[in-house]
């Protein structure tokens, strides 16, 4: 019997959470894969979104959070490579769409087996963490991204957070970047898909998984997607930048989780309109004397309180919803 790749077997083990996504991006294939390849640009592409993990060996990090890493690939053949960042960090690549990476680290539990004397033995539980992307080629300029990640632990936070919620970080995370990695495509196309070194610059070891992505990109799969006649290879011209972001397009509609809850959202944002007009319009009903002036004034700030919230949900709605924007120039 074939055996199936760790992540399958993570994602079909019922002591796995699988937290999981899908998204429309406004970028070619090679582009995506090789940045979630790239733990390098986390600290400076999405700074102030992404939380960093303290070193142990006490590495002095940068202003923004990054620091050194020596990224090693062991090998790379057509059936793709694996690679080791630290003796607990390790990823492979599955060609053509898989990137897989993973974390192991032991917990120790003190609600092990009894022991002879009634004790509980002390015991030792590996907690385990996957990210499993799926990178799929759509047309020239367009893909599709869908991620999983499988962990055996904190499996209740996900029966009681919602997982829209976890969608919209998610999101922001993509969408911090995206613009930079759209226009990034450009400049790789226009130097030539074999050509992609001169239009990038990939000194540090940080960058092997990059280098060793084109590597196997060009070795195995003449440099780019073949699209078999279907597309000439051209990049479909550079939308308006609130359409390239449009996250409504891009994931809510094909999310069964956000639609339902931009739907709901839309209703309550409705409600709390009605709430505020109907509160005013009976302060304005009732005669003069038959309400008394504490009751007049609580009703009138319960529909500025109403106003309100209604238009502080539209922002919330508009900015998880459709259109956040990401100034890395501010951050």
């Amino acid at each position: 019997m074939e055996r199936k790749p760790p992540y399958i077997s993570e994602i079909d083990d019922p002591s796995y959470t699988k937290l999981m996504g899908n998204r429309e991006i406004p970028y070619g294939y090679e582009v995506l894969i090789e940045n979630l390849m790239d733990p390098a640009h986390v600290p400076y592409a999405h700074y102030g979104i992404m939380q960093m993990q303290q070193p142990k060996n006490r590495v002095k990090a940068d202003r923004e959070g990054g620091r050194p890493l020596e990224l090693i690939i062991e090998r790379l053949d057509i059936n793709g490579f694996e690679a080791d960042q630290d003796e607990r960090s390790r990823s492979k690549f599955f060609p053509p769409c898989v990137f897989y990476a993973y974390t192991d680290s032991m917990v120790d539990q003190t609600n092990g087996s009894a022991s002879s004397a009634g004790t509980k033995k002390k015991t030792s539980v590996q907690r385990k963490f996957s990210l499993v992307f799926i990178c799929v080629p759509v047309s020239p300029g367009n893909s599709r991204l869908i991620w999983t990640f499988p962990r055996n632990f904190g499996l209740w936070i996900d029966k009681v957070v919602p997982r829209w919620m976890f969608h919209v970080g998610q999101n922001l995370i993509l969408d911090s970047d995206l613009y930079l990695l759209h226009i990034e495509e450009r400049k790789i196309i226009d130097a030539g898909p074999t050509n992609w070194q001169k239009a990038c610059f990939v000194p540090t070891k940080s960058d092997a998984l990059v280098v060793g992505f084109r590597k196997w990109l060009n070795r195995y799969a003449g440099g780019q997607v073949d699209w078999r006649g279907k597309y000439s290879g051209a990049l479909p011209p550079t939308p308006p930048r609130e359409q390239l972001m449009d996250r409504y397009r891009s994931h809510v509609v094909n999310c069964r989780s956000c639609s339902v809850a931009y739907k709901g959202l839309n209703v309550l944002e409705v409600v709390l309109q009605v709430a505020s007009v109907a509160s005013i319009g009976i302060v304005a009903a009732v005669k003069q004397g038959a309400m008394s002036a504490a009751a007049r004034t609580t009703i009138v700030l319960l529909a500025v309180l109403f106003y309100a919230s209604s238009r502080w949900l539209a922002h919330f709605i508009y900015k998880n919803f459709h259109y956040h924007d990401y100034s890395h120039a501010l951050r």
